[in-house]
Parts: C-alpha cells; structure tokens; sequence
C-alpha cells in the first residue's frame, strides 16, 4: 500500500473532528493577554455599514471547526429574517487545532488547542495560555470599546452542538456582560443541542433518586468542569458555586433544543459516564437541564424554546422560527427567501 492510501486511511478511522479544517479565516483577531499577544482566524459578515450596525452576532462553530460553515448558517438566518442586514455584524471566531496550524504551515502567532479542549474553556498549548473565553472576551470588547462601532447596543453570543458547550460555560465564568452592561451594551446568550451543561450542586437526573452519593459511584469526576464546578479551569475567577450560579441565572439566556436531536448513539454525542449522568442524548439533557433550575429558580428569566422536528443540525436550528427570533430579537420574522433550506448537519 502506497504512503499516500495509508494517510487516507488513517484519516478516514480518525473521528471527523481530529482532522486538519479545509479553510482557515483570513482576518484575524489579536488578543493581548499573558505578557504578549495572539491571534484567533476570524469570519466576518453582516452589516455592509458597521458604524451603522446596532447588533452583534457572535457564532460559535462546533468541534469540527468548520466556522466558515458556521457563518454561512448564520447568513442564512439573517436572509431568513425580516431584520435590515446592515443593523446586524456576523463575527464567528475558529479555534484551531495544533493540527490545523500545522497543515496550513500558519505563522506562529495563532493560538491553538488539543482537539476540543477549546470547548471547556481551557488555555491553548500556544503560542501563549489563553483561553477561548478570553478570546470571546476581547471579541465582545472590541465591538463595545472600538470606535468603529458606536451604535452597537447589542451582543449576541450563540452556539450549537460544541459551540454551544463554549457559550453556555462562557455565561457562566465570565463577566464581561456586567461590563459591557455598564456601557450600555446588553449581551445575550443562545445555547443550541449542547452536548452537556454544568451543574452546580451534586444532583444530577440520571442517576437513582438524583442523589449525589448514586452519582459519584457512577462516576467519580462527576461533578469536576465542565460538568460541574469542580477544578475550574485557570480563566475562572476564584469563586464558589453558589457565586457562579447566581450570576449565570443573572444572564439574558435562551435555549434551543431540537425534537429529534434524540438519538443515544449520535457519533458527536458525549457518551463520558459524566454527560451520561444528564441524559441519554441532547434533547433529554436540554430539558432536564432547564428543569432542573427552574426548581432552584422559580423566577428563572431564561427561556426555553424547541424546534419542531430539528435533529443535530445547525440550519435547522437557526433558520427556523425560534431559531431567528432568539437571534435577531422578537421583531424578527421569517420571510421567502427563495432558497431551499436543506438542514445541514454541523457539529
């Protein structure tokens, strides 16, 4: 067998994330932290007129990396509304892997991470420790200090699958939404088919009784991040649970799960004795999830809203009813675009 069939090999027995992305952003974000400075790809759309733009729409892309996809989805939510594309900049950071900086032969400058860990919030193996949180932090920053964009009133921070994973735990550690709020800047988060959630307490639905003692001889790391608040990574603060859940039930949070996003054996589905804990898959654990602080919150502002017939698909989630409204703000409404959606899966 010739080198270049054994590499095809390997490849295609490797899972479809721990493979080197096909397009690198050209733009770049520098983020300046750590005693230097790095930089994150970077796509942007939207607006023609940023000056003009009253909203941000930050995307975060799954665990395949593939933002440029990721944008796209997310244009096609925007075409799909009635909001003025020009109020609106898309921004979708890419979270490269050592591999993809390699394969690209990209300059030493970009950050880069194990194959996932950038979900969890942990620091990239270079060039500098950042986390993907401080990325999103200078992210949100830079669209709220920059005066490039003095109309912006508005940040939205959205996922699905893995870059859901990245905003839920992102509305949890950081607290750049007090600050941005101090500028008069609202953030709001949209969490879409997440593999797994943080809890805050030792209970957990899927295990008997939900008792903390059943869960940790299921599982002993349980209850460490990014399933509970266990070992925090470096990003976090030094703060308890209790001041961890408090602000997150503070934040401007909206769930979106998909009906058929059901299936126990999704090849991108967390099946760690952990994730398992939650749920059997992302629908289940979605609303177990909501539930479960709706108990200890009865006054609970987030909101959760199901996309009939969704399965683990990005498009389907955001260009949908739900799915743009949570987007682009309650005025939105789905028009004719003449384009037929196909509901691509993205992971």
């Amino acid at each position: 067998m010739s080198a270049a069939m054994n590499l095809v090999t390997d490849s295609d027995a490797r899972p479809r994330n721990e493979v080197p992305v096909q397009v690198v952003a050209g733009e770049r974000l520098v983020v300046s932290k750590a005693g230097g400075e790095a930089a994150v790809p970077l796509f942007r759309g939207g607006s023609a007129r940023p000056a003009e733009a009253t909203q941000v729409v930050v995307m975060l892309h799954g665990r395949l990396r593939d933002a440029d996809a990721y944008l796209r989805s997310t244009e096609r939510a925007l075409a799909s509304s009635s909001v003025d594309a020009d109020s609106v900049i898309l921004a979708v950071p890419q979270f490269l892997a050592t591999a993809d900086v390699e394969h690209h032969a990209l300059p030493g400058g970009y950050l880069h991470w194990e194959w996932t860990s950038w979900m969890g919030g942990l620091d990239a193996l270079g060039p500098l420790p950042l986390s993907s949180f401080d990325v999103l932090d200078a992210l949100i920053e830079h669209f709220v200090r920059d005066g490039g964009y003095p109309n912006v009133r508005e940040i939205v921070i959205a996922g699905h699958s893995g870059g859901a994973q990245v905003a839920h735990r992102h509305a949890i550690l950081s607290d750049v939404a007090v600050r941005c709020r101090a500028a008069g800047v609202n953030v709001r988060y949209v969490i879409a088919n997440p593999s797994s959630y943080v809890y805050f307490d030792a209970w957990r639905p899927y295990c008997a009784n939900g008792s903390s003692a059943d869960a940790r001889a299921a599982c002993a790391g349980f209850n460490a991040w990014k399933y509970g608040t266990q070992g925090l990574p470096r990003y976090a603060e030094v703060l308890d649970a209790q001041r961890l859940e408090h602000r997150y039930v503070d934040r401007d949070v909206t769930y979106l799960l998909g009906t058929h996003d059901n299936d126990p054996a999704h090849p991108a589905l967390d099946r760690s004795c952990e994730a398992m804990l939650q749920g059997p898959h992302r629908l289940a654990r979605g609303r177990a999830y909501y539930a479960y602080l709706r108990r200890r919150h009865p006054q609970l502002r987030h909101q959760l809203y199901e996309v009939a017939g969704a399965a683990h698909s990005g498009d389907a989630m955001f260009v949908s009813q739900p799915g743009v409204e949570a987007l682009f703000g309650t005025a939105a409404r789905l028009v004719d675009t003449g384009v037929v959606h196909e509901g691509r899966a993205l992971e």
